[in-house]
This record gives structure tokens, C-alpha cells and sequence, in this order.
């Protein structure tokens, strides 16, 4: 079979070049269809190793960096997962693979609403998805084992780091939007302890009462 024949294996592979050595969370890839998780008129796309816009002047993760992310929360199957930036669902649905359940947030409804459809034309049932503020988190599902962000500020926000288990694990961009470190941190009793920094790369603000203002 050649390349173009097996669109989700070769992104499977691309992940594979790009370091990922989870072999689960490159079968939740393989099994994941990701046109599903995009605009209809972006789908040609779906398969390339490259962000996707999805309106709001908004681009899923590339999934190379997507599954960089996830592979860092070091995730084993029994895990309550925070993930704050629902986008169109694509990453909430690898995450729901790996995890025992997930609760994700998007500040944009017009996007939850859609990322919800697609979770549940998918088969997605573990997500418990919200429309609002995920700067803040959602305390009253928390605490988490572990919290992924895919949005950018120069700091963890406060709640985000109280609503993760001490043990747990926290991934986010760290930089004013569009020049970001993405960094891994382990929670202790002491608060959060830098693991170390996954890459480089460019992610949209996150807004909200502990974000940027909206707007900016």
C-alpha cells in the first residue's frame, strides 16, 4: 500500500519522525479519523503534519506538536484529564483514548458546540465538554492527574495549578502568543516544579479572568 492509499498511517509515521515513542498514543492517532475534527473545506489537509485553521482566527495544533504535548502528561490509561482549549475536538479525542475521562473547556461556543458534535458522531463518550473561561479551570470536576493547555500565557494560571493532584503533570505554552516555550511540570506539595521544555513553538492568547483580557 502506498503512502497516499493510508492518509492516518502516514500520519502516524510523521509523529514517529518527529520523536513520539508512545506506541498507544500513536494508535489513537491511527484510529482517529482527523477530517472529522476539521472544516469540511480544510479536509485535504487533514492528513499533513500542519495546523489547520478553524475559525476565530484559530488553528488546531500540528499534530506532531499535539501528540508532543500528550505524550509529556505521561498518560496510562486511568488518568481525569483537564484540557483547556477544546478547539474542534481532534486532541480531546486522542486524549479520551488514553485517559479514563476528560473535561474540556473552549472559550468559543460556536467551536464546543461543533467539537461536541464531533466527539459524538465519533464515538467520543468520556468528555465532559464546556463552553467558557478554562483559564480559571472547572473546580468543581477537579482535582485532575494531569491538565493540558493549548493556549499561550507567561505564566500557569493559579487554578490550574491548585485543581492539579500533587504528582500530577501540567502542559502548557508559555509566552505572550505567537513566540511560546511549551513546557512540561510535575505538581508537588511546594506547587509547580519545571520538568523541562518540549519545544518552540506558536500558539494562539489564552483569554479569560486569568489570561489576557478578551480583546487583546
Amino acid at each position: 500500500m502506498n503512502a497516499t492509499a493510508d492518509p492516518r498511517e502516514a500520519l502516524a509515521r510523521a509523529l514517529r519522525a518527529a520523536g513520539i515513542e508512545d506506541e498507544r498514543l500513536v494508535r489513537a492517532v491511527r484510529a482517529t479519523p482527523r477530517e472529522g475534527f476539521v472544516p469540511p473545506d480544510e479536509a485535504a489537509a487533514a492528513y499533513r503534519d500542519v495546523p489547520v485553521p478553524i475559525g476565530h482566527g484559530q488553528t488546531t495544533t500540528q499534530p506532531s506538536l499535539t501528540a508532543m504535548m500528550i505524550e509529556s502528561l505521561g498518560l496510562e490509561g486511568s488518568e481525569h484529564v483537564l484540557e483547556v482549549g477544546t478547539g474542534l475536538g481532534f486532541q480531546t479525542a486522542l486524549l479520551a483514548q488514553l485517559a479514563a475521562d476528560v473535561v474540556s473547556v473552549e472559550v468559543h461556543a460556536d467551536l464546543a458546540r461543533q467539537a461536541q458534535l464531533n466527539l459524538t458522531r465519533h464515538g467520543v463518550h468520556n468528555v465532559e465538554l464546556r463552553s467558557g473561561d478554562g483559564s480559571g479551570g472547572v473546580p468543581d470536576r477537579a482535582p485532575y492527574d494531569a491538565v493540558i493547555v493549548s493556549a499561550a500565557f507567561p505564566e500557569v494560571p493559579a487554578p490550574l495549578v491548585d485543581q492539579l493532584r500533587v504528582g500530577g503533570r501540567l502542559v502548557q505554552p508559555l509566552g505572550p502568543g505567537g513566540q511560546e516555550d511549551v513546557v512540561c511540570f510535575r505538581r508537588t506539595a511546594r506547587g509547580l516544579e519545571h520538568e523541562h521544555v518540549l519545544t518552540a513553538a506558536r500558539f494562539v492568547r489564552l483569554h479569560g479572568r486569568y489570561g489576557f483580557p478578551t480583546g487583546t
